[in-house]
């Protein structure tokens, strides 16, 4: 079965991104999947597929809470940050096969307030379930002190760097572009005045070759989108954004960096070319780039892996505003992880979403048509969906 085409994105919610939310982690998933039910033009009895955050609010709590009378389908992906955007594949698939008429696929949690929590904080046992990732950070990593995902990141980053004798010039534009780009959304973490290169430049190292401006905000959030046929989304309020074709693909081993046969070898090469062969698309027919950018160096890997850039050629590929708002290649136009807030990559989805109905305001980029929008996480999983503007 073809999905190009076939099922489109209807909903879209999302909370503020803030650094000690006063709300629970279940009130903000909440809060977003309701805003995306009713931006859809739908009611709650709407919905009878859902596909939750991976561990912190089941489908059946999510269902009594918002009044889903009866989930007809639902699944759980855990694929680290490449789960939310793998999902739009899972729910294309499910709404073009019967199986479901309306699928809720929201992400949300408490990425800060967890990790240092307030004195008059609510107090909440909900962890995330990461899956067979959780065993070989305890089992392999942790023994050694790689206890951070930065500095579990850094063991292919490095490798990345010195291979191809990279300068932080590449690095450093992205973080200065998803930064720039924050200062025209509302919502977004990281706002108040952009960030320049002296700045970046004199951050401390995390775990090298990361500085802190290389690293994603942590951030208290939710983010929420409804997926359903196109032929009922043309029903709907808004114009439709076509799921055009998707992907994800894993490292192998999935879980262990160690015993890979190439470290730069990830999901998101794999994926890739199987996504823009369903879309029937090349890279260059996207107008604009949703990139998951958990780190800076993990963006060019994927620029690079999208066919962008050879090998190691994304960091030129990112200078000189290509990137930006105005270049040929927009990317992260609301601020992405490293500004506007990590929640997992569903908030690029929703930015994608924006783009496409023409509604993203001072960050839209002008006939935008076609966007692409990436997952990454568990050291290497990646998924890939291209989404279009319904003609």
């Amino acid at each position: 079965m073809n999905l190009a085409g076939q099922a489109a994105l209807v909903g879209i919610g999302e909370t503020d991104y803030v650094r000690g939310s006063d709300q629970h982690v279940a009130d903000l998933i909440l809060q977003a999947a309701m805003e995306a039910i009713t931006d859809a033009g739908m009611r709650p009895p709407d919905i009878d597929g859902v596909i939750p955050p991976p561990g912190f609010l089941s489908t059946e709590e999510i269902a009594a809470h918002l009044g889903i009378p009866d989930v007809a389908y639902h699944v759980s992906v855990l694929m680290g940050g490449a789960s939310p955007t793998a999902a739009l594949q899972t729910a294309a698939m499910a709404v073009t096969c019967g199986v479901a008429e309306a699928v809720l696929v929201c992400m949300g949690w408490n990425g800060y307030s967890a990790l240092r929590p307030r004195a008059d904080a609510k107090p909440t046992t909900r962890r995330m379930n990461v899956g067979p990732m959780g065993e070989a950070v305890r089992n392999v990593y942790a023994p050694y002190g790689l206890l951070s995902p930065a500095q579990q990141y850094s063991l292919y980053l490095r490798r990345y760097v010195d291979t191809y004798k990279l300068s932080e010039d590449g690095a450093a534009a992205v973080a200065l572009a998803c930064r720039a780009h924050a200062q025209l959304n509302d919502k977004a973490l990281m706002r108040g005045r952009p960030l320049t290169r002296e700045e970046y430049d004199a951050s401390p190292f995390i775990a090298e070759p990361l500085r802190k401006f290389d690293c994603c905000v942590e951030t208290d959030c939710a983010t929420a989108v409804v997926v359903t046929t196109l032929e009922r989304a043309r029903d709907l309020p808004h114009r439709p954004v076509v799921y055009l074709g998707g992907a994800e693909g894993h490292p192998m081993p999935a879980d262990e960096i160690i015993n890979r046969p190439n470290l730069l070898e990830l999901g998101i090469h794999r994926a890739a070319p199987r996504a823009f062969e369903r879309a029937g698309l090349g890279p260059h027919d996207i107008d604009v780039l949703e990139i998951y950018d958990c780190f800076t160096y993990v963006v060019l890997l994927q620029l690079e892996a999208l066919g962008y850039a050879e090998p190691g050629g994304a960091s030129d590929f990112v200078t000189g505003g290509t990137i930006e708002l105005g270049g040929r290649f927009p990317m992260n136009t609301h601020g992405g992880l490293l500004s506007q807030g990590h929640c997992w990559g569903l908030n690029h989805v929703v930015e994608a979403v924006r783009q496409l109905r023409h509604s993203a305001g001072k960050a839209q980029v002008p006939g935008a048509e076609v966007a692409l929008v990436t997952g990454y996480g568990d050291l290497g999983d990646g998924s890939v969906a291209i989404l279009g503007r319904d003609r």
